[in-house]
């Protein structure tokens, strides 16, 4: 008989808490793969700066879109949630590997990821290439600004919340401007989705010096773990969306000699604790996550099987 229940356990917390390890743990007691929601190391030329699972890792529990995508390959928080839906259903009902899987486990620091799944997103129009190659064209010669003034003019409502620093988010919104000839603002209905399965949330979170003394230590990891040189191989690819991220746009900085490695270095650890904060303010919102400190995975696990039993 197939399970009548099924559970989806979602592991979140920022960037350097420890989720890796412990959703190895607590995917090898559910006998469940990993189902991975970050949107950095789901593209395969990152390794390094994403702290993406490592081969040893990858061999001790199976785990999804880890290195599935490459960085010209156009990805969106939705496309994650179709393929996610579709993959749990293969899980739950067993035809994924044969064997169903009542407790599927969801990992990663990635807000909108992680909310695409949980709550759904609005269901926004699949922007054409034609429209994708212009923006990305006029990205490059006018510059963002540009870019941010004129969705200003085309859609205030979304030009007042939208991350203006951020260019993805800014010429998606301009890329459904032009394409719809609608504001972007228009499709954005916040309504939350029905699951066919229960969402169990775990948070994970140590205190704020413990983060920013494991976030330092990381960034120094990285940079002896041979991050210089996987950045400098992506130095010819630096104008694409995917690489305007923490870890790569300091060191392509550096690559123009603007700063030193060591002021390189330093804004990487300084943007990643940004990030961190960042993080934390969006899932200290969420009312459905249960806190706890990665070292505890007892009460982690007595909490799952509390949670789907």
């Amino acid at each position: 008989m197939l399970p009548t229940t099924k559970n989806l356990i979602v592991i979140l917390g920022p960037t350097g808490v420890g989720k890796s390890e412990l959703c190895i743990q607590v995917a090898q007691q559910l006998n469940t793969p990993v189902i991975n929601a970050d949107s950095r190391q789901i593209f395969a030329e990152l390794p390094i700066g994403t702290a993406a699972p490592t081969k040893a890792q990858l061999a001790l529990a199976k785990h999804y879109f880890v290195g599935a995508h490459h960085l010209e390959d156009y990805y969106s928080a939705s496309m994650f949630e179709q393929e996610v839906l579709a993959l749990l259903e293969r899980l739950y009902n067993g035809e994924e590997d044969g064997v169903p899987h009542p407790n599927c486990l969801m990992s990663g620091g990635s807000m909108m990821y992680i909310d695409a799944v949980c709550n759904g997103i609005d269901d926004i129009p699949t922007v054409d290439d034609e429209t994708r190659q212009t923006l990305k064209q006029r990205l490059a010669d006018e510059g963002l600004p540009a870019l941010v003034e004129e969705l200003k003019t085309l859609d205030l409502e979304h030009w007042q919340i939208v991350d203006r620093n951020n260019p993805r988010r800014v010429v998606h919104a301009l890329e459904i401007c032009h394409m719809t000839g609608k504001t972007y603002s228009s499709f954005r209905t916040k309504k939350k989705k029905e699951r066919p399965f229960n969402i169990i949330k775990i948070g994970l979170n140590r205190p704020r010096e413990e983060m920013y003394d494991r976030i330092n230590k990381r960034v120094l990891e990285m940079v002896d773990h041979g991050l210089i040189d996987e950045a400098r191989a992506l130095y010819p690819k630096r104008g694409l969306n995917s690489l305007n991220t923490v870890g790569y746009k300091e060191l392509f900085a550096y690559f123009d000699n603007t700063i030193s490695l060591e002021e390189a270095i330093r804004q990487i650890q300084s943007n990643s604790r940004c990030y961190m904060r960042k993080q934390l303010t969006w899932f200290k919102k969420d009312t459905d996550i249960t806190w706890f400190s990665p070292e505890n995975i007892e009460d982690i696990l007595n909490f799952i099987h509390q949670k789907t039993r």
